[in-house]
């Protein structure tokens, strides 16, 4: 029996593309403005932010350094999208049997609005709702406007 699952969460940012452009083609850069959170991004295969591309975060997640291999499934820039499915790393290889990751950065109104979507099929009914990740996620989307904020 399949678990699948799919959460979603928003954070208001001020500009448009900003946090966009830094996760597709700056992810080091993160590391700089957030480092307590992001240690760097390593290109494996392809292009920097190409489709197909093979990348890995390192990042600290609850108190623990981790990995998460990542291969860039979909992404376009008209629409400031990027689908990230995971390969590699604690998410896929002890949590869950499959991980995908969608930002969005869109205009909602007069604001714009940075979404996340997990989809994710879990082994079974002990596994968590990955909640915390995506705190951790929004928390670091916050992180990255304000710094555009200050610059």
């Amino acid at each position: 029996m399949a678990l699948c699952g799919k959460l979603i969460g928003h954070v208001e940012v001020s500009k448009k593309g900003d946090i966009y452009n830094l996760i597709r083609y700056n992810p080091n850069d993160i590391a700089v403005i957030s480092s307590d959170k992001v240690h760097g991004c390593d290109l494996h295969d392809g292009d920097r932010g190409t489709v197909g591309s093979v990348i890995s975060w390192h990042y600290t997640h609850e108190g623990k350094k981790k990995i998460s291999k990542q291969i860039i499934e979909a992404a376009n820039d008209e629409n400031h999208l990027i689908v990230f499915k995971v390969i590699g790393g604690d998410l896929v290889d002890e949590l869950y049997k499959t991980f995908t990751i969608t930002l969005n950065v869109d205009k909602k109104g007069d604001k714009e609005v940075a979404t996340w979507t997990f989809e994710f099929e879990k082994p079974d009914t002990s596994v968590p709702y990955p909640t915390s990740l995506m705190d951790y996620l929004c928390d670091l989307v916050k992180d990255l406007d304000t710094y555009n904020n200050t610059k």
